[in-house]
């Protein structure tokens, strides 16, 4: 441990933001090592707003008991536009001091994780970041909690879809989250055998979209899958349904899948990258780190500095669009 750095004897988790399937059992890895290592843990509940109104219940083993395959969270969570002022984020400081909370782990996104740099940097609170978003996409680290659930349940459903599709011979644009992210949208368009994939970040292509159904046409297609990141708001799809409609005359339908990627029951790889994750942060903390983030890299688990999460994930779409266009001649 670092010369002058106090112990850690008792720390505080909350969940900030949108939830994601494998937060419960982050959740339950950081409650279970810190009891195992004699540290105190108290669940904030609703994240940010609930620690500003002193929402906070110590924790005990049976506080996370049969969690792990629960999707949400059972800590709840919420956004706190009221935690970017600085004389609430000074009352949050003296909530957790006056509770003896030596830190803080915050599962969540970008917004969560700014919070938490910012009330390090000011009151000098150790924070540890676990990543939480379906979106993955958080600098700094290739996974996020709750990606590979989300990606499993749009297929289902894109794959539920396709039946339709092929029976009544129609091309249907499938809308998945995304909405300044198209991660999402680009492994489903993979596991899909979609035809087209639409980039949150890219305008619409519409002459590719439409060559590339009529080639199906051509060879007997009798139905296509076009996959949509949804982008800044939802309902892309319905706009890009009336186009093809209209100006290509073409028989399209659109259903935006929204939310039900949020929820379900995290798959095996959430739920154990979420353990590994919720382990390490807990350890991290017991080792001096004192502002830094749980990262899965190269398959391992390793702590990087929060500044190197905060910059916006930048997007290696080219490669597996290129994957799309090669399977879906």
């Amino acid at each position: 441990m670092e010369a002058n750095i106090k112990t850690i004897k008792s720390l505080a988790v909350l969940c900030s933001g949108g939830d994601s399937p494998g937060m419960n059992s982050a959740v339950r890895s950081v409650v279970r090592t810190a009891i195992g290592m004699g540290i105190d843990v108290y669940g904030i509940y609703k994240g940010y707003s609930g620690l500003l109104e002193g929402n906070i219940q110590k924790l005990n083993l049976s506080s996370v008991g049969n969690i792990i395959q629960r999707g949400g969270t059972i800590l709840d969570t919420s956004r706190c536009l009221e935690f970017h002022t600085p004389e609430i984020r000074q009352e949050a400081a003296h909530i957790l001091a006056r509770k003896h909370i030596d830190a803080l782990i915050v599962i969540g996104g970008n917004g969560s994780f700014a919070g938490a740099m910012t009330l390090h940097q000011e009151h000098d609170i150790p924070v540890i970041g676990i990543p939480g978003t379906i979106d993955n996409d958080i600098s700094g680290t290739e996974y996020t909690i709750g990606f590979n659930t989300a990606v499993q349940t749009a297929v289902n459903a894109v794959d539920n879809i396709r039946d339709t599709a092929s029976a009544h011979a129609r091309t249907f644009l499938v809308e998945v989250m995304g909405r300044k992210s198209s991660f999402i949208a680009l492994q489903v368009g993979i596991c899909t055998g979609a035809e087209h994939v639409v980039l949150s970040n890219q305008a619409v292509d519409y002459e590719k979209i439409v060559s590339g159904i009529n080639k199906g046409t051509e060879r007997g297609k009798t139905s296509s899958i076009i996959i949509v990141a949804e982008g800044e708001k939802a309902g892309l799809s319905y706009e890009i349904k009336d186009t093809l409609m209209t100006q290509y005359n073409l028989s399209v339908h659109a259903c935006i899948l929204g939310h039900i990627q949020r929820g379900g029951s995290p798959t095996a790889l959430d739920r154990l990258i979420a353990s590994k994750m919720g382990y390490a942060a807990v350890q991290s903390l017991n080792q001096g780190l004192r502002c830094h983030v749980t990262a899965f890299n190269k398959g391992e688990i390793e702590m990087v500095p929060l500044s190197a999460c905060m910059t916006g994930k930048n997007e290696s779409t080219e490669s597996q669009l290129e994957l799309i266009r090669a399977l879906a001649i």
